[in-house]
């Protein structure tokens, strides 16, 4: 009976184990970029970039169809575009950067499902904006191994500045002359993984597998690294028990998946060892002699 509920699915089916090696890699990749996402403040910011991706999926959409490599293209030069006007804007005018990435979200947003819209059906726009990783092909496995790959390298040669710039930005100013270049590096190692998460869960919910785990973290680890590597780990059990539910119940995989990493951070925020309802309280009485 657990093998056949736990275990089966993989064993038995190709794209269930093609669906796993994609949460694998999206955690991989995911889970230290929304780490520090959570650590600069700036998930709603993430929010907003996820979404700046669909007009450049869109237009890749009206050039080839569903081609993993032409909306993969379309949504990493929109996604960047939209980071470059706004970071362009916030420094030439009074808006802050994550007012103005809000309006070029909303304008994204519109202008991707117009686009789709003019020559798709609702299945293909379905298909863009909520993915279908029960499907993933390898060409897209491949491309979201190679994000998740050169997320990882990409971190370990910024990770001191990026650590720096978390906690003490006037040293990494005084030391270094500012941070820009390691901001707009991390940025755009969010839009490809963003890229790389719309390809299995869609441009609405690729943020999911990102911020969700990075925020339930929080609760249980205090070191940048072990935040880190328990997002991570948490990325892929929410895809893992995701893929469960959805083979075992029916249900949509892609909102299966994000839904768990949603139950784990709720009961993280109840139950952490750190800063959640239980130990500020619940907290455990302390005898003495």
């Amino acid at each position: 009976m657990i093998y056949d509920a736990l275990i089966a699915p993989f064993v038995e089916y190709g794209f269930m184990r093609r669906a796993l090696v994609a949460c694998l890699a999206l955690a991989l990749g995911g889970g230290p970029v929304g780490t520090f996402l959570v650590l600069r403040r700036m998930s709603l910011m993430g929010d907003a970039m996820s979404h700046a991706i669909l007009p450049g999926a869109a237009i890749g959409f009206l050039i080839a169809g569903l081609s993993i490599w032409w909306m993969s293209a379309g949504g990493l030069v929109a996604g960047l575009s939209i980071v470059l006007l706004a970071a362009i804007v916030s420094r030439t005018t009074a808006l802050k950067e994550d007012a103005s990435l809000a309006g070029f979200y909303l304008i994204s947003l519109a202008a991707g499902v117009l686009i789709i819209s003019l020559r798709g059906s609702s299945v293909d726009l379905l298909h863009v904006l909520f993915g279908t990783i029960l499907s993933v092909t390898d060409d897209a496995l491949l491309l979201i191994a190679s994000i998740a790959t050169l997320t990882l390298v990409t971190l370990a040669v910024i990770y001191r500045p990026l650590v720096i710039e978390c906690f003490d930005p006037a040293f990494l100013r005084a030391t270094t002359g500012g941070g820009t270049l390691w901001h707009f590096i991390f940025l755009a190692l969010v839009v490809v993984n963003l890229v790389a998460g719309f390809q299995a869960l869609g441009t609405l919910m690729a943020l999911g597998l990102m911020m969700l785990p990075a925020a339930a973290a929080r609760f249980w680890a205090g070191e940048v690294w072990s935040l880190a590597a328990l997002s991570t780990l948490l990325a892929f059990l929410s895809g893992l028990v995701g893929l469960l539910l959805s083979y075992n119940f029916n249900l949509p995989s892609g909102p299966s998946i994000v839904l768990t990493a949603g139950v784990i951070y709720v009961g993280s925020i109840a139950l952490g060892t750190r800063d959640s309802l239980r130990t500020r309280y619940f907290p455990r009485a302390h005898f003495h002699d």
